[in-house]
Order: structure tokens, then C-alpha cells, then sequence
């Protein structure tokens, strides 16, 4: 729900922690995730031990270890390694002592899950040591038919409080595993703007990106992030390409195959069979993503299935540039549709053409309000600073006993505000 945030709200919803708050120690929280690779889920956790550590809390993270570690071990959080990646019961099994050890040698009050495996093991864990338990719950899951997938996934929702990324998580956790509305906590994920500033891309790191790309001067550029994979929708971008019948335009495929090399194949030939060849380029992983947006002047997510939270969507605006979506799912919260971006039809060519072409007909005065406006928006709500200050906020409120009450996350229009 995207409304005026009112002041008395915005000054109290979220108070300070310090350690001296606990009377006694500091708090220690313990995030348990499946491995520390690149990606969402782990930068989350990075940042809240970061902030956790920056408030006088002391951070301990389990995982079975990864590139981010010393990333982790940087922000001053201790990391244990134990194999939380793996789902053989057996492992998983094993893993619940591992972490009722951890728990009791480091005094955590607090054990948070972001996965399912490792959930199931540290909500034992969290039963056995008498430490709070709470979920951050990522995404839809596959739910294979409603018998065993379902009850494996009903971890996520066995938290004292269940921390949801988007209203749309918050609400499929509702309808389908009938998750108590007083229980959630929506908080969705942050960018952070140290990295996501337009102002701090220099033009070196941009003429670089684009000479490796051998993106030609003059033309437009579409850009899609996201691994090559069906549901994040290269297909249906490439066909909307084609109804639109434009080849003064440059599309930019972002993202590794991760060994589909098969499904890589099909968007090769799919470029050919529509006459898109100098038009559409499928690039490997791109390492500097804030020199690709500034390369970019529209960013499309074209997912089939719903995004939880879409955080190509955010990124993009935080560099100012408008976006276009698949209309369902996160980007519903974190576009503001016909303003900072548009919404198409799912798995729709023509929708999503449709909306193409209504951003390559704005003039430029009206491309730069996109981007301001967008720019501001996330600004006001989706920064990495508000995602760590309401996931402390939570663990506050586990710690305090407060009564388990509804609460209603409000967005930010930076034009009503």
C-alpha cells in the first residue's frame, strides 16, 4: 500500500537500539542461512550484522560457508561453518545439536531463519535452548501439489513473528499456510545507495562496460537483468521486441545461463528466426551493475511467475532509470505504475511492447521526472538503512515481550508526502 507516511509514525514506529536497552548484555542474534553466495538473501543478512554490530548487538551468523564470509567477518560478526545447505534428513538432524551448541556458547536470545532447510533445524534448536525463533519467508515456493512440499515449507511460517519481503509474500503466507495476520512484519529489502548512486559511476567505468558490450552510440538501450532462466521472461521480452518492429534499439540480455545452456540456445535462435540479431545480445553476469544501469535507458523484468520482491526493479530507480514490469507479485509495491515505470500484461508480447513503446515516445523532460520521481521513491522506502532499522525493530519487539499485535507497513509517496 503505497499512501502518506504520517509524521508521528515515521518518528516512533522504528526507535533506536543499544545494547544497554537489554539492561544486562547485549542481545546476541543468531541468522541462519544455507550458504554465503551472492545473492539476496545473503547480502540481507550481511547488512543486518552489520547494523546489529553498529547498534552494540552482537551478530553470529551459520552457514556452510562462501565468498561473502569475509564480507561477514569485515562488519565484526562472528561465522560459524556447519553444512546448513544440505536437506538429507540425517544432516539436517545433526545440524539441530550443532546449533543448540552454537546457541548456548554464544547466549543468543535470538535465532532467525531464512531458509527452509536450515529453518527446520534451527527451529528445534531455538526449542531445545529456549532461544526466540523468527523467519524471514523469501518467496512463494514450490508447493507441489499441497502434501509433503507444503508441510516442508511451513517452517517458514513457525516464527514468532515472520518477517514477509513484499505485501504479496505477506499475503500468499496468509492465504495458503493461514499464517495469523498479527504475526507478520512486512519489511522489504533495501538498496544500498552508497553503491546505487548515479553520481558515483564515473564515465571510465561506463565507456569500459559498453566497449566490452561493443554497444554502438545513438540507439536506445532495453536492458534485462536476471539469470537465464524461462519465468524471468527473455522470451517474452525478445517477442515483444519483434511486434515492436524498431531496429534503432539495443537490447541487453544481463545474466549467466548457470549451465542452461540449453535454454541459451532457444533465445539464440529465437533472436535469429525474428530478425533480432543486431538488436538483442546476451552478455554473461555482469560485475558492476551500476555502470550497466547508467548504460541503460529503460529496465525491463518481464518475470512469467511472480517476483516476491523484484529487486532489479528498485536498483533500477535508485539509478534513475524508469522500469517496466510484469504486472503482479512485488513490483505491484515498488513501482509507482505510469509514474516511475510501467506494468504489462504476464507472458503478454504485446503488453509489454505496448509499454516500450510509451517510453521511447517521452520526450526528455519527462524521462528525467521518471527518474527523479523514482529516485525518490526509493529513497523514501527501500533503502538499505529502513530494511536493517525495521529487522531490528522486530527483534526489539521479540525481546520485549510486547503484545502480538497487527501492524501495517505504509509506503511512501514522495509526491504526497
Amino acid at each position: 500500500m503505497v499512501m502518506t507516511l504520517p509524521q508521528s509514525m515515521s518518528e516512533t514506529e522504528n526507535p533506536p537500539i543499544d545494547a544497554a536497552e537489554s539492561g544486562v548484555r547485549q542481545p546476541v542474534v543468531l541468522q541462519v542461512l544455507p550458504a554465503l553466495v551472492t545473492g539476496g538473501v545473503e547480502r540481507g543478512t550481511v547488512e543486518v550484522a552489520q547494523a546489529l554490530g553498529e547498534a552494540g548487538w552482537k551478530a553470529v551468523v551459520a552457514s556452510s560457508g562462501g565468498p561473502m564470509v569475509r564480507e561477514l567477518i569485515r562488519a565484526g560478526a562472528v561465522h560459524v561453518e556447519m553444512p546448513l545447505a544440505s536437506k538429507n534428513p540425517l544432516v539436517m538432524r545433526a545440524n539441530v545439536k550443532r546449533l543448540e551448541k552454537v546457541i548456548r556458547e554464544h547466549g543468543v536470545d535470538i535465532v532467525h531463519a531464512r531458509s527452509r532447510a536450515p529453518a527446520w533445524s534451527a527451529h528445534a534448536a531455538a526449542n531445545r535452548t529456549g532461544a526466540h525463533f523468527i523467519t524471514t519467508f523469501h518467496g512463494t515456493y514450490n508447493l507441489g501439489g499441497f502434501g509433503f512440499k507444503h508441510w516442508y515449507n511451513s517452517v517458514m511460517v513457525k516464527g514468532e513473528r515472520v518477517i514477509a519481503i513484499s505485501e504479496f509474500i505477506a499475503e500468499h503466507a496468509r492465504r495458503i499456510y493461514g499464517l495469523a495476520a498479527e504475526r507478520i512484519r512486512v519489511i522489504h529489502r533495501g538498496v544500498d545507495l552508497t553503491k546505487f548512486d548515479p553520481n558515483r559511476v564515473s564515465q571510465e567505468r561506463i565507456i569500459q562496460l559498453a566497449n566490452r558490450w561493443r554497444l554502438p552510440d545513438g540507439y536506445p538501450v532495453i536492458m534485462l537483468p536476471g539469470r537465464l532462466t524461462r519465468w524471468k521472461g527473455q522470451r517474452v521480452l525478445i517477442e515483444a521486441l519483434a511486434l515492436l518492429g524498431r531496429h534503432d534499439v539495443r537490447c541487453l540480455l544481463v545474466g549467466s545461463d548457470q549451465g542452461r545452456s540449453g535454454y541459451r540456445q532457444e533465445l539464440v535462435d529465437l533472436i535469429k528466426r525474428r530478425d533480432l540479431t543486431h538488436v538483442v545480445h546476451i552478455v554473461d553476469e555482469c560485475n558492476d551493475m551500476p555502470a550497466a544501469y547508467m548504460l541503460t535507458d529503460v529496465v525491463v523484468s518481464a518475470s512469467t511467475d511472480p517476483e516476491a520482491f523484484g529487486r532489479v526493479v528498485v536498483e533500477a530507480q535508485a539509478m534513475g532509470r524508469p522500469v517496466i514490469a510484469t504486472d503482479h507479485g512485488g513490483p505491484r509495491e515498488s513501482i509507482l505504475a505510469g509514474r516511475t515505470g510501467w506494468l504489462a500484461n504476464p507472458d503478454d508480447p504485446r503488453s509489454l511492447a505496448d509499454a516500450i513503446a510509451r517510453f521511447l515516445d517521452l520526450s526528455a523532460e519527462e524521462r528525467q521526472r521518471v527518474a527523479d520521481l523514482g529516485q525518490a521513491f526509493v529513497r523514501a522506502n527501500f533503502t538499505k538503512e529502513a530494511m536493517c532499522a525495521k529487522t531490528l525493530a522486530v527483534y526489539r519487539e521479540i525481546l520485549s515481550g510486547a503484545p502480538v499485535v497487527a501492524q501495517q507497513d505504509w509506503l511512501i509517496d514522495p509526491e504526497q508526502a
